[in-house]
């Protein structure tokens, strides 16, 4: 190279990155040769949609569609393709896969990106233990026997614990959450904490599972923590067995939360009611907020009564490389961070 041509700084920080970055790519093959293995399909589905997704604390990034007549369309890109994944579910009966660029506004840290890619899979007739089972042999499959992230050694080999939820809280908080569900003083006077002016049952939920719980699990090993409050469902279906909670779990590795996976919510009317909800209550936390409101998935909707009983998860792929590449910032295993 000519001693006049001085490298772009972006040459540089990639050099430096490229031994993660060629990780990057070999936990990318080892995951398309795991699910082309079991019969999964793989399949894309649009990024720009008219619904981004329904939950309350993700913010959005807005974009529009110009039609050759002069018409145009509101789209936002998605937070998750699990609407339109599902829709394919419900209309194959097939098991898919998709490694999705999904994009999330206001999330900026070293496990945060605004643009990363999600490992989503959905399998028709599994149950919430039959897909741990299946995440379980994934990680072994992509991941070296020991991994080490947020200052542990982290055994891959092992079967992975599963925790519940009120199990959890009872071990490391003293607390029966599910006979506080809903309401914010009694939780806060079990927990021997006060509440905080305007603090919500959920709001101080998830001060608890960071101060309290987090920090306990997946250190060792992996932890699924499994079986969360009926109202923090989501899209998951209430567990037949305790209606107080959901058929959903959430999976942690090293302070990591890697996924969040359900046994899937099937009734289109609940569905519907849950929805509502919680555009309810994205609108009165963030009222004056611009592009809030935006089109109910209809068409998915319409899919969910005729879905077939099935589990779903969606894995943070970035912070899967992390573990396998041994760093702790989502930025070294991203071929271009953000400009």
């Amino acid at each position: 190279m000519p001693d006049s041509v001085v490298p772009h700084p972006d040459s540089a920080r990639i050099a430096d990155r490229l031994p993660f970055l060629l990780r990057r790519n070999l936990v990318l093959r080892g995951v398309r040769a795991f699910f082309d293995a079991r019969g999964y399909v793989e399949v894309e589905t649009p990024y720009a949609v008219p619904t981004p997704g329904e939950e309350v604390h993700l913010k959005v990034f807005s974009t529009e569609r110009a039609g050759a007549d002069g018409t145009r369309q509101p789209l936002w890109l998605h937070t998750s393709p699990e609407f339109a994944m599902k829709r394919i579910v419900a209309a194959t009966g097939l098991p898919v896969y998709q490694l999705a660029r999904v994009w999330r506004n206001a999330e900026d840290s070293r496990l945060h990106a605004h643009e990363f890619t999600m490992l989503e899979w959905y399998r028709p007739a599994a149950t919430l233990d039959a897909l741990m089972d299946e995440t379980e042999t994934l990680l072994r499959g992509v991941l070296p026997p020991m991994v080490r992230a947020g200052g542990d050694e982290i055994g891959i080999a092992a079967p992975f614990e599963r925790l519940r939820v009120a199990d959890a809280f009872h071990r490391y908080a003293g607390v029966d959450i599910l006979a506080t569900q809903g309401d914010a003083a009694a939780l806060a006077r079990a927990a021997d904490c006060d509440l905080r002016r305007g603090e919500t049952w959920e709001d101080l939920f998830f001060r608890l599972m960071m101060a309290r719980i987090e920090p306990h699990i997946g250190r060792i090993r992996p932890t699924f923590l499994t079986h969360w409050p009926a109202s923090q469902a989501a899209l998951a279906r209430r567990d037949p067995a305790d209606p107080r909670v959901a058929l959903r779990f959430e999976l942690y590795a090293g302070g990591i939360e890697l996924a969040n996976a359900f046994e899937e919510l099937t009734d289109s009317t609940e569905q519907r009611q849950r929805f509502e909800a919680d555009r309810a209550r994205r609108r009165a936390l963030y009222p004056g907020e611009a592009g809030l409101d935006w089109p109910m998935d209809e068409a998915f909707l319409s899919a969910l009564d005729t879905l077939p009983p099935c589990a779903g998860i969606a894995l943070g792929f970035d912070r899967l490389v992390m573990l396998a590449a041994g760093t702790s910032r989502i930025s070294d295993v991203q071929w271009m961070g953000e400009g």
